[in-house]
């Protein structure tokens, strides 16, 4: 199955991600990775190409650079990019899509960019058949990525289509959902691999706990989508395609440890539970309304992970006090766990009262967080240490 011509791709992903990424690349096979800003660049056959889509949990995207030139001029970016080849990779009935990025560049209006590489295309294949491809921006068989930084000029394709956050599985949101992927990530970096009990007291759509299942279970991140973009290029390789996918259903395995959740609010646990239910993990997951702040712990050790309410959700004005009681609960209830909570809120976030072993940055949206992990014991904390097994692999 192993294809032997090996390329370039880029992995987009999410910031304080990019280390998580990174191991799950080289699991797949990936060589020559290289960590760029929000992104992993990595060689690898088409047969890691495809795994890339279809097996990292914390990849948004995966692109295949075609292009890099210099531009000075719109009309020398029109023009650059009416020369590529572009009967090497559609034909005239393909629709198409350009996304542009422009930083710092010669010129600065992203859109009018895109609209300049649209006619540069376009015009291509006039001059080619006499007639140009339809733009799709809603589902396009190519869409066609411009990164252009000062006078650089990168072109790719878009493998993924639709972001790679959206697994399938998510039918409704509560307020402020969690990204697939930053909830896969923060699992990937609490070290979660599904050998010790977890539980999510505030889990909202049920992101985590459904991420959380996916992990334990090694059901790939893509296995509920039914489309991703390469599967419209002319040289996608069906058969290959079937062959990754058969030998990820193969190594699909039982969930050893409960995964559980729960939430204040019922009509937030119904949305959980009917994402759960869709996912087909309702008999491996359990959800329940419980005030976390009274919730005894389900057992006497285990990984607690939570994204705290905030904002018309929170329905409280205190936050610092909301903060001070989590923290409460955690020493009082919680011993033998490893608290994991990622939170917007940097200044309520001090009066946990616990001092986190780790902290790392993460954007939720456009919002700067702090994931912090907390190791919750009774008695003197030298010889919990020296007992302590760690969840960390």
């Amino acid at each position: 199955m192993t294809q032997s011509n090996q390329q370039t791709y880029i992995a987009k992903t999410l910031h304080g991600l990019e280390p998580v990424l990174v191991a799950e690349l080289a699991s797949i096979g990936a060589t020559g990775m290289s960590v760029l800003k929000r992104a992993v660049s990595f060689s690898g056959s088409r047969e890691v190409f495809y795994k890339a889509n279809y097996l990292c949990r914390t990849a948004l995207r995966i692109l295949q650079p075609v292009a890099t030139f210099k531009v000075e001029t719109q009309d020398d970016l029109y023009t650059k990019v009416k020369e590529l080849p572009w009967n090497d990779w559609m034909a005239v009935d393909t629709t198409f899509a350009v996304d542009a990025v422009v930083t710092n560049a010669v010129f600065s209006h992203s859109q009018f960019t895109a609209q300049r590489v649209k006619d540069a295309v376009a015009d291509y294949w006039r001059s080619v058949k006499g007639r140009r491809p339809d733009v799709d921006l809603a589902n396009p068989g190519l869409r066609i990525n411009l990164h252009l930084s000062g006078t650089e000029a990168s072109l790719a394709f878009d493998a993924s289509g639709d972001p790679l956050f959206k697994r399938g599985y998510r039918q409704a949101t509560g307020e402020a959902p969690l990204n697939e992927v930053l909830a896969a990530g923060i699992l990937l970096l609490a070290g979660y691999d599904g050998s010790a009990p977890l539980h999510d007291p505030m889990c909202g759509s049920g992101t985590i706990l459904t991420e959380a299942a996916m992990i334990a279970q090694n059901i790939p991140a893509g296995y509920y989508r039914e489309e991703f973009g390469f599967m419209k290029w002319p040289d996608f390789d069906s058969s290959l395609w079937d062959a990754i996918k058969a030998n990820a259903d193969d190594a699909l395995q039982d969930q050893l440890h409960p995964i559980t959740g729960s939430d204040l609010d019922q009509a937030v646990v119904d949305v959980a539970l009917s994402n759960i239910r869709h996912a087909r993990l309702h008999r491996d997951v359990t959800v329940s309304k419980a005030d976390f702040l009274r919730l005894p712990p389900p057992s006497d050790e285990g990984l607690l992970v939570m994204n705290p309410p905030y904002g018309e959700r929170l329905k409280q004005s205190d936050i610092v006090g909301f903060y001070q009681a989590i923290g409460d609960a955690l020493k009082k209830y919680w011993s033998g766990w490893t608290a994991w909570m990622i939170t917007s809120d940097l200044y309520a976030l001090k009066y946990v009262g616990l001092k986190p072993s780790q902290r790392i940055t993460l954007f939720n949206g456009p919002l700067e967080c702090r994931l912090s992990s907390y190791e919750l014991f009774s008695g003197r904390r030298n010889d919990h240490l020296a007992q302590q097994k760690p969840y960390r692999r």
